[in-house]
């Protein structure tokens, strides 16, 4: 095998890979984009840890057919960048629909969430939801809140106990 046609199969089985793995796949037509923009996307999606790659169709394409993701094909028309998210479904798609807010010419095409197609009205659902950070917060307020009830409680307890004991001795002290 030639070094072009080794590194054509090597891209396909990352991106095969990728698609395979992720939770959340979202795929993007990035026209419109300059540098600067690109990079602060890049950016944003790194630090929510997405990794956005700029693919060949052809190759995303051979990748799909080997996952069973045959609806992806007509998809794959004119530049094409993939999102994949392997731990967060709603952080890619919160970031990548305020970047389709804010550009005229940034358009999604489709997602792949854990393994099937979903198109942009989906995406657009999921980015409507709040992110995993929130989710946990709350499940954490949810634990705190009756912990700290039950410390207030007992020491409410406590204090009703010093008050008590403090008017026994100022009753002791006046009737010494």
């Amino acid at each position: 095998m030639n070094k072009q046609r080794e590194a054509k199969v090597a891209t396909t089985q990352e991106i095969k890979d990728k698609l395979g793995t992720s939770i959340l796949s979202i795929l993007a037509d990035y026209r419109g984009l300059n540098v600067a923009e690109m990079t602060k996307l890049r950016r944003q999606l790194r630090e929510a840890g997405v990794e956005f790659k700029v693919v060949k169709n052809t190759l995303t394409a051979r990748a799909a057919r080997e996952l069973g993701l045959d609806g992806l094909e007509p998809h794959l028309q004119g530049p094409t960048a993939i999102a994949f998210s392997a731990t967060d479904p709603v952080a890619p798609a919160k970031i990548l629909n305020e970047v389709v807010r804010n550009s005229k010419t940034f358009q999604i095409k489709v997602g792949v969430l854990q393994g099937k197609i979903v198109g942009t009205n989906e995406i657009k659902a999921l980015s409507d939801l709040p992110s995993r950070e929130q989710l946990l917060a709350k499940v954490v307020g949810g634990f705190q809140a009756p912990l700290s009830g039950l410390v207030n409680v007992l020491a409410g307890n406590m204090r009703n106990l010093v008050y008590a004991l403090d008017a026994i001795r100022k009753q002791k002290e006046a009737a010494a």
